[in-house]
């Protein structure tokens, strides 16, 4: 595995499968007397968020702090980012302070390239959501959830049929998650308004429907995805109830699912509008199992960037 994680590109479907398989192995170790372990003593991960997260950030120092990493969370607001500050000048705060790997959360597209290829720092980096383009941990964490609920597809995703539905344009997650998926073998369609699919999806080796009824009965799982009004300047379908009527999961399309299909969504969700609450709480949803899913794949990457000792010898100690 290379020094930084900034995009599923840098993973080969081998790595992405090392990291699937360390989490589970310290999946059963969570699961024993000993939730934490000494591999990451005397290291410092700075969490360094310039953007609101609830679910990463907590996710990524839970992780650190399981195992055993000193752990100092960065937010914008209340710094001096606030006051004009750089990104350079933060990142070299930072390294001064010896952090040894810095998970980053940025509003810009690169932000995390950027600090990776600047020289600033000599910390590992992580991508934890850089604008638009891509968050590469949530598509590992997605495809963890997706192998516990299928284990037929513990060596490849060959034969999975997986539907991502909604605010493609905007949305991170589904770039990470299509480049992932598609890399392990899944066949992957994209659902979705035509002004809410991105240009130059020609090249993503996947399919694109503009009709949700027609491909749920023919997916095992459904990957539902937040609308990003934050992110819209302009209004990119008539209104949030045409939207929901087109694109929305409510119960009727719910029990249109295969039975052991699964549902899934990032997180945090608009309940009403991409998601009936129905749907959000049924037996498919496996939004839960995400979130507690997200510290152990977290670990799994930390564990590998900083360069942990062997699991083996973790697990008889």
């Amino acid at each position: 595995m290379n020094k930084h994680l900034l995009s599923i590109n840098d993973l080969s479907a081998e790595e992405a499968f090392e990291i699937l398989n360390t989490a589970s192995e310290l999946a059963k170790i969570s699961d024993g007397p000993m939730k934490k372990l000494p591999t990451l003593r005397g290291r410092t991960v700075v969490n360094l968020f310039f953007e609101d997260s609830t679910r990463t950030r907590i996710s990524f120092e839970s992780a650190a702090k399981r195992l055993s990493a000193d752990v100092i969370n960065f937010s914008a607001k209340g710094s001096s980012v606030s006051k004009g500050e750089s990104l350079k000048d933060t990142a070299q705060t930072l390294q001064a302070m010896g952090a040894d790997a810095v998970v980053i959360r940025h509003g810009a597209s690169g932000a995390a390239q950027r600090l990776a290829d600047s020289g600033w720092i000599s910390a590992s980096v992580i991508n934890a959501g850089d604008g638009t383009h891509e968050h590469p941990t949530q598509a590992l964490l997605d495809a963890y959830t997706i192998r516990s609920k299928f284990p037929q597809f513990n060596q490849t995703f060959h034969g999975l049929r997986v539907a991502i539905v909604g605010d493609i344009l905007h949305s991170r997650v589904a770039r990470s998650n299509v480049l992932l998926l598609t890399k392990l073998g899944a066949s992957v369609t994209l659902v979705a308004p035509p002004t809410l699919i991105p240009v130059g999806v020609a090249d993503w080796k996947v399919k694109v429907s503009y009709d949700l009824d027609s491909v749920l009965k023919e997916v095992d799982v459904l990957m539902m995805l937040r609308v990003q009004s934050e992110r819209m300047a302009n209004s990119f379908f008539p209104s949030e109830r045409e939207y929901s009527r087109g694109f929305g999961l409510d119960i009727t399309r719910l029990n249109s699912l295969s039975k052991n299909a699964i549902v899934m969504h990032p997180g945090p969700m608009n309940r009403g509008l991409e998601i009936s609450a129905e749907s959000a709480d049924s037996h498919k949803s496996v939004v839960l199992d995400q979130v507690s899913n997200g510290v152990l794949v977290r670990m799994a990457v930390l564990y590998q960037l900083l360069g942990g000792a062997t699991l083996t010898g973790e697990v008889s100690a």
